[in-house]
């Protein structure tokens, strides 16, 4: 076994099967209708496997966005590695597109013929607001624990006005903000709830 492939344990303290990498991916690929990918990757990652913490998931995230391609593409190449070396890779790639790429070219075909029609605009439109409705919930999960760290809350605040309101780059606001956050997590003090309390060793 790898070094990558010990990293992933299942629910009997081994590592992770291939086949539910793979399904995992394939939930998330088939829940996604209409974009939020990244609200369902949370959700499955997170959530329900429990694979990732939010920090460990938010730092995953950035560093897929720095890098060239998609960035699901990354993610799951990033967390089938994490969990199963190169071959946890591969099943996270086929889970998420394989089957998905079938559905894809056949709805294509399907709107292709049938676009001029009203009720595929209103089905595509109400799909991309749940997509949206789903992004949003992400967000609002995620920052939630910085409304403890008002510094921390200061730097969502200006990353968000930097790339909606003053139109920066997304590698400008990952680098500038990116290193403020990197600097105040090294230089703040540790929370109350982390610091160990009197006689637990």
């Amino acid at each position: 076994m790898s070094e990558g492939e010990g990293k992933g344990a299942g629910t009997s303290g081994g590592p992770v099967p291939l086949w539910t990498i793979a399904y995992a991916y394939l939930k998330i690929a088939m829940e996604s209708f209409g974009g939020g990918l990244s609200a369902w990757t949370r959700k499955v990652v997170v959530e329900e496997r429990g694979w990732l913490s939010d920090e460990e998931f938010l730092s995953a995230m950035t560093l897929c966005r720095l890098l060239p391609g998609p960035n699901q593409i990354n993610f799951a190449v990033y967390l089938g590695t994490r969990m199963r070396g190169w071959r946890g890779a591969a099943a996270a790639i086929v889970g998420l597109v394989a089957v998905p790429l079938g559905l894809v070219l056949a709805a294509g075909s399907l709107y292709f013929r049938y676009h001029h029609l009203p009720a595929m605009t209103d089905a595509l439109n109400g799909m991309a607001a749940v997509a949206t409705g789903l992004t949003l919930s992400m967000g609002f999960k995620l920052v939630g624990p910085f409304f403890k760290r008002p510094a921390a809350l200061a730097l969502v605040a200006a990353s968000f006005l930097a790339t909606i309101v003053y139109k920066w780059p997304l590698v400008l606001v990952l680098c500038v903000f990116g290193i403020l956050g990197i600097l105040l997590a090294r230089f703040r003090d540790p929370d109350p709830e982390s610091a160990p309390r009197q006689g637990v060793p």
